[in-house]
């Protein structure tokens, strides 16, 4: 089969490789009609690089049609129209019960120290082989998987494998009073999103981005926008007088590891992805740093008392925070990876004809699968008004 497969830094190319099979008897195998390109995939096309080894399969964003089954995939039957959920996960163990299906306990990645096995995620979540290929093989199918009806078009569902679930979370997380306010930092896919699930529940969202289109995009659907270009060194300041001096009640981070105006922690990612992975794993691992740029503006932009919730992805084990401003400012902290089939009841009917958050138009670029390695980086270079890539294998 035909599948994205990682080389190097910033280097992702289209190659044939094994087509999967059933290796277990919780496993199935999915003919892909959708797979999608994510903003978390740049970070393993840049500064994840030393936890990648070459040939690995990419992708978590992904749907499709079974193709064959294991005999202990309960009632997943061949021919049915799934969704796959990003994370592996096995629904029967404490954190399954829990609802905190990032955790499973049985797929958590113990020899990395790190939570539920993600496809296509490089080493540090199982290094399973990705959804971003004409097949895909799905461990622990029986909970693995979200059955979506036969019908509307790709773009109606395939979101529920980490878009949806992720921005939903987010704003959950954020807890946002009724009427309150939310800023919403970055407006990639889960922010553009997270904007429009926020708007749909009432809140009043102010977007911030860099981007021109981005920004159009998000106004276009009446969400407040500030261009950060020109307000970088007073966003703070301009978002108290516009929230009766006290700030937003809630604060979204939506941009994570790779955020704009930290010059020396870019440069210690950048000379640990161009490292060997023998020496540059330790190194991103022990003594990494973000660039913490978008945390550190949400710790000061939040009202005192508010809530910044964490859905951009941090990597870093030597994050310096101001913690005496979080401490005297009383802010509470929510973040993690998405519980993706915890919020798929309460997202599903939304996705009907009405399509309320817009589901139907969120693609900007739908390629086949042999286009991905230029779709790569057109996203990273965030050209072409690219926020968000959809593949057909």
């Amino acid at each position: 089969m035909k599948a994205v497969t990682w080389h190097g830094r910033r280097d992702v190319r289209v190659d044939e490789v094994p087509d999967p099979r059933i290796e277990q008897p919780g496993d199935a195998v999915i003919r892909v009609t959708s797979t999608n390109i994510c903003g978390s995939d740049l970070h393993l096309y840049e500064p994840l690089a030393a936890f990648m080894t070459p040939g690995d399969i990419l992708g978590h964003e992904a749907m499709g049609v079974v193709e064959a089954v294991g005999d202990d995939v309960g009632d997943l039957r061949v021919g049915q129209r799934v969704v796959v959920p990003f994370q592996i996960s096995c629904g029967a163990c404490f954190m399954c019960h829990e609802q905190l299906y990032s955790q499973c306990e049985t797929t958590q990645v113990r020899d990395q120290g790190t939570g539920a096995a993600l496809f296509g995620y490089s080493k540090l979540y199982g290094q399973v082989p990705g959804g971003q290929a004409q097949y895909l093989r799905i461990p622990h199918a029986d909970a693995t998987h979200i059955k979506v009806p036969e019908g509307p078009a790709d773009e109606r569902f395939v979101y529920l494998s980490d878009v949806l679930p992720t921005a939903w979370q987010a704003v959950r997380y954020a807890a946002v009073p009724k009427g309150g306010t939310v800023v919403i930092l970055g407006l990639g896919p889960i922010g553009d999103m997270a904007a429009r699930v926020a708007a749909h529940e009432g809140a009043r969202v102010i977007a911030v981005d860099l981007v021109p289109d981005r920004l159009a995009r998000a106004a276009a659907r009446g969400v407040e926008v500030l261009d950060l270009r020109a307000h970088r060194d007073g966003l703070g300041d301009v978002l108290r007088d516009m929230t009766a001096g006290r700030g937003p009640d809630s604060v979204i981070d939506a941009v994570g590891m790779e955020a704009h105006g930290s010059p020396v922690a870019r440069a210690m990612v950048q000379v640990a992805a161009r490292l060997p992975a023998a020496v540059g794993a330790p190194l991103a691992r022990n003594a990494g740093v973000d660039q913490l740029g978008a945390l550190r503006s949400a710790i000061d932009i939040v009202r005192r008392g508010g809530t910044i919730s964490l859905s951009g992805v941090y990597g870093g084990m030597a994050d310096p925070l101001p913690m005496m401003t979080l401490f005297d400012k009383q802010i509470q902290l929510r973040m993690g990876q998405a519980n993706v089939r915890r919020w798929v009841p309460e997202i599903l009917p939304l996705l009907t004809n009405d399509d309320p958050l817009g589901v139907d138009g969120f693609a900007t670029h739908v390629l086949p699968l042999d286009e991905a390695p230029q779709a790569y980086e057109m996203f990273q270079r965030k050209q072409d008004g690219v926020v968000k890539v959809v593949l057909r294998p």
